[in-house]
């Protein structure tokens, strides 16, 4: 069923790190990490200092609720960012370069060579989140931090990850050009995101789905520490939701079987 899935992750896992764009990318999304890291710490300092003189400020200091949640909740709207310069030129670039007929006439399964792209992206993903180690690192030297919230945090990330790669592939598969890719996928991430805030102005049960659908509604949970299974199916289903309409496009317009 995933035959040749090894040889098309590694060979698209070489174009990705070969390409001096994904060490661009990579170096601003930890920049950007850093920046909002280093934000947070100063703060969390500056009212520790004021703490020395205020018993009761004392008392509402906590490392987890104004550093460790901040901090990853701002990695994942970072990742909605960045996760479309990754993606968009997954099946476009393919297209561009007018090799993508050639492709699906190798002796792989169909489910080989979209899962083996998709796992290429989510590696080159993964590779970017380590750069933000030295910083959890550096968080556990200044402080204490509960490191149940950073693992649960990190489960998040990677969940948040894979649901806007599958996204991102989709929409790379619609279009040859790879700026509409990212802007499709991007401003599809953002409606998803943003959804739920609809809520209200809908009737109950309207409201209740829009908040399900809604991103945010099941990442909150991993800023906080609180790992829900529901949580965890919903980006599992939005993943196999999108890689199957994938798929589906691919085969109506390249996969004669």
């Amino acid at each position: 069923m995933v035959k040749g899935l090894n040889a098309v992750m590694k060979k698209d896992i070489l174009v990705m790190f070969s390409s001096p764009i994904y060490y661009i990318v990579s170096f601003i999304f930890t920049l950007i990490c850093g920046y909002f890291f280093y934000s947070n710490v100063m703060y969390f300092n500056l009212l520790s200092i004021q703490a020395s003189s205020d018993p009761f400020l004392s008392e509402m200091l906590n490392l987890s609720d104004m550093v460790i949640k901040p901090f990853f909740g701002n990695i994942i709207i970072i990742t909605l960012l960045f996760i479309p310069l990754l993606t968009m030129r997954i099946f476009s670039e393919e297209k561009r370069q007018g090799t993508i007929e050639l492709l699906f006439t190798y002796p792989i399964s169909d489910w080989g060579c979209l899962l083996g792209k998709y796992f290429a992206v989510m590696i080159s993903y993964v590779g970017m989140l380590l750069w933000t180690l030295p910083l959890v690192v550096l968080m556990g030297i200044i402080g204490s931090p509960d490191w149940g919230i950073v693992l649960v945090a990190y489960i998040g990330i990677l969940l948040a990850g894979m649901g806007f790669s599958a996204f991102g592939v989709f929409c790379s598969s619609l279009t040859e050009n790879q700026i509409i890719s990212a802007v499709l996928t991007f401003g599809g991430l953002l409606l998803i995101w943003a959804i739920g805030w609809m809520k209200r102005l809908g009737g109950e049960i309207v409201g209740k789905v829009l908040e399900y659908i809604s991103m945010t509604t099941h990442i909150e949970s991993f800023s906080i520490g609180v790992l829900d299974s529901r949580d965890i199916l919903y980006f599992l289903i939005f993943c196999s939701f999108w890689l199957y309409f994938t798929k589906k496009v691919l085969e109506q317009r390249y996969i004669k079987r």
